[in-house]
């Protein structure tokens, strides 16, 4: 860069002042002045007024002393603050004509009780919210297998706080949880009435609080979520987890164990019953929370116990070992 370029200067707030525009003033407080090239590497300087033109000489730029310039930035912010409830009251003007003609739709459409959420900080701060509210329970559906970490660590938090005022906790994972270290030294770190179990498979993603509002994602990539406060699609949500609970195995606080039936496992048994009904590998790895990968390597010592060669022959032997039909016994 030559002597004569200027480096950029990025716009900022005042309560933000840049490094190089705090040194630059510094300096001059403390040499009564700086040099009007100096100013241009910091031209925030004579935009917020700590800088200005020394009458007798132009070419130099005085320090507005900190004791003047500092109420005067702060009656801009009161000013700021001002016009915005000047603004937030026209508003409230504005709409309350609106909210008067739209109350006895809503209250008819019910369309209050189901609410649509974008985007995830929305979606976080919502279920946060009704967390907080919450003082009875919380029952939570998590598909998948490993949780990422940083999922886990900002839940901790309010589970803590909810577990703190008496309520309990609910969840629900897939079996492939029950192999998460990351998972298991999470549920370790709370304290209170807490269960986990798991299914082979598990609806998506729910969350029911005090059975009085649950979360739904309404998108495929989960960036649109459902709050509904609807009192029958709650319950029916609510009973659809109940129903699952009464089938899941225990995993937290206390471990069941998963038997074998005839060398073969439970995720054997569970990959076996999608076989027969013709799913893909990618799709089995899908419903059971596994990567394909995984799968696979499931579906071949599936295929090496029952003695089979080939796709279609596996599928007949699953149906001619009677595996499916001893689960169903079993369960």
């Amino acid at each position: 860069m030559s002597t004569d370029e200027v480096p950029e200067h990025h716009p900022h707030q005042v309560e933000e002042l840049c490094e190089a525009g705090a040194l630059l003033y510094g300096r001059a407080l403390r040499e009564g002045r700086v040099g009007q090239q100096d100013a241009l590497k910091s031209p925030c300087l004579i935009d917020f007024g700590l800088l200005q033109p020394d009458p007798e000489d132009v070419r130099w730029l005085r320090p507005t002393a900190p004791a003047v310039a500092l109420p005067r930035l702060l009656r801009t912010f009161d000013e700021e603050v001002a016009r915005q409830r000047r603004r937030a009251a026209r508003l409230a003007e504005t709409f309350e004509p609106l909210l008067d003609l739209n109350a006895h739709g809503e209250q008819s459409s019910g369309s209050a009780l189901v609410t649509a959420l974008q985007g995830l900080p929305r979606i976080n701060a919502a279920v946060n919210r009704a967390v907080a509210e919450s003082s009875q329970e919380m029952l939570t559906i998590q598909p998948g297998g490993n949780r990422p970490p940083e999922i886990l660590a900002g839940a901790l938090p309010r589970e803590r706080a909810l577990l703190s005022r008496g309520a309990r906790m609910r969840t629900l994972y897939q079996h492939t949880s029950r192999y998460s270290t990351g998972v298991v030294a999470h549920f370790e770190q709370l304290d209170g009435d807490v269960e986990v179990r798991t299914l082979d498979e598990v609806t998506e993603r729910l969350f029911v609080m005090d059975r009085t509002v649950a979360f739904i994602p309404a998108a495929k990539d989960r960036s649109i979520a459902l709050e509904i406060r609807h009192p029958a699609l709650v319950a029916h949500l609510a009973t659809t987890f109940d129903r699952l609970w009464r089938l899941a195995t225990p995993m937290y606080p206390q471990a069941a164990q998963q038997p074998s039936v005839n060398g073969i496992t439970p995720r054997q048994h569970a990959i076996a019953a999608l076989l027969v009904e013709g799913h893909t590998d990618a799709a089995i790895a899908d419903r059971l929370g596994l990567n394909i990968r995984t799968a696979r390597v499931h579906i071949a010592k599936l295929a090496a116990t029952l003695g089979s060669e080939s796709r279609a022959q596996l599928g007949y032997l699953i149906g001619r070992s009677g595996i499916l039909e001893s689960r169903d016994r079993e369960s």
